[in-house]
């Protein structure tokens, strides 16, 4: 839970950030079918909900990394991304304490912000919910935050075991939450996007009537 080992104070005020017209491209796929595209192993996992009005999002990472229940750094972030940025805190899985709420949520989007995607606590749900704003996160909690730091801003976080640098994509819809490494984007689109259009073809032959279902007695024979 206590994400403090390491933790200074610094700010890396730019990188580069994954293509915009990657980010559209993704936006057009489900989650599923891009995380079975990336072999089941880019997923943030169980545990997150979505509780923002929107469900759906893509964009680049804007990474930060706090001491559970501190948003001092998370303030920070907001006036420091870029438009179509998806901010995600690492915050230590802490769910006694607030990160963000319905403020700084809608904050986030007027300054054009994507999404936010809290490794710990949120508030405010009702109001969340009824805005046109993404917004992930592990729980909910009455529990207001501190603002004392330390706090960190455009470096490699890990969440949920899985390393987020900044500039990576991550989308999300209601089934979880993706990162695809920016690296990798080019390459996974492709195959995410064949995959989406081989379950299209699938989608109709069911509802025709005609899904081939010899798969499933090859598979009980190699048992």
């Amino acid at each position: 839970m206590d994400n403090l080992k390491g933790l200074g104070l610094r700010i890396n005020p730019e990188w580069p950030r994954v293509d915009r017209q990657l980010v559209e491209r993704f936006r057009a796929i489900p989650a599923a079918v891009v995380g079975d595209a990336a072999q089941r192993l880019q997923a943030l996992g169980g545990g997150f909900n979505a509780y923002g009005g929107r469900k759906k999002f893509a964009g680049p990472a804007f990474t930060v990394r706090v001491r559970p229940g501190d948003n001092l750094f998370v303030h920070r972030a907001l006036d420091m991304a870029k438009p179509g940025d998806v901010i995600v805190v690492e915050a230590g899985a802490a769910l006694n304490t607030a990160i963000v709420g319905a403020m700084m949520s809608r904050y986030a989007k007027t300054r054009g912000i994507e999404a936010l995607v809290i490794d710990g606590a949120i508030r405010d749900v009702d109001e969340l919910e009824a805005m046109d704003f993404a917004v992930v996160a592990r729980g909910a909690t009455p529990n207001g935050p501190h603002k004392s730091g330390p706090g960190e801003i455009g470096f490699p976080i890990a969440v949920s075991s899985l390393s987020i640098a900044p500039g990576d994509l991550v989308m999300g819809d209601r089934d979880g939450v993706i990162v695809v490494p920016r690296d990798s984007a080019d390459a996974l689109v492709e195959i995410a996007e064949a995959r989406h259009r081989a379950e299209q073809v699938l989608e109709r032959d069911i509802e025709a009537g005609k899904w081939d279902r010899t798969f499933v007695e090859a598979a009980l024979r190699k048992l």
